[in-house]
């Protein structure tokens, strides 16, 4: 599939106000960074290839930062690599310096080329239309019922002891049928019994220890 038609497929239907809108505010955060005619032309200056320069304007973004290639020696003819850099403004604070991907990108030499404005301003609109996807996404999420906030069954009532179904009354007959059986049962093999009399004569059957206690002692 074509790339173009993979992304005009898969890309959000968004409105045109919206995009309007983003503009509008990325010019309101230009305008704070924006270039005067007199920086514009020191950076052509700078961006000339001259042959007795060893440092390079490449380009900036949309955060005020200059990018610059440079080498150690002086000469077009010299085989030794390039080094990009990054400077920021002096007003700007070590914590708000923000490189974006694209120069990241180009400062490793992952890239060959430095991303232009438009580029910079295409990646800025994409990633606030993933911040709007996700945002939708998060309160479709929310608004569908959970698991756990179902409304739980109410348990089926007990039964009472009094209203016991016919095999429950069956079954407790039963039971007590069969103790009471067993119960005569133990008494009759009681009475029955040809052993009992004999372990009752027999002389250590009824023998029980006792306590010591020693008589005194016969006078001579």
């Amino acid at each position: 599939m074509d790339s173009r038609l993979h992304q005009n497929i898969c890309a959000p239907q968004y409105s045109l106000g919206d995009i309007q809108g983003h503009k509008l505010k990325q010019k309101k955060l230009m305008a704070t960074n924006q270039i005067g005619p007199v920086a514009r032309a020191w950076y052509k200056w700078k961006a000339l290839r001259l042959p007795w320069r060893k440092r390079f304007l490449v380009g900036y973004d949309l955060q005020g930062n200059t990018y610059w290639e440079f080498r150690l020696t002086r000469g077009a003819e010299s085989n030794e690599r390039w080094r990009r850099i990054v400077k920021y403004p002096r007003s700007t604070h070590y914590s708000s310096v923000k490189v974006s991907p694209q120069w990241h990108q180009w400062l490793r030499h992952t890239r060959e080329g430095p991303p232009s404005i438009e580029e910079q301003h295409s990646d800025v609109l994409r990633r606030v239309r993933m911040q709007k996807l996700a945002a939708e996404a998060d309160a479709r999420w929310e608004a569908k019922p959970r698991v756990m906030e179902a409304p739980q069954a109410a348990p089926a009532p007990l039964l009472s002891t009094t209203k016991a179904s016919p095999l429950q009354r069956d079954a407790g007959s039963s039971e007590q049928t069969g103790m009471g059986s067993k119960e005569t049962k133990a008494e009759t093999e009681k009475k029955d019994d040809p052993w009992a009399k004999a372990k009752a004569r027999a002389p250590g059957e009824t023998w029980q220890p006792a306590s010591w206690s020693p008589t005194a002692a016969k006078k001579r």
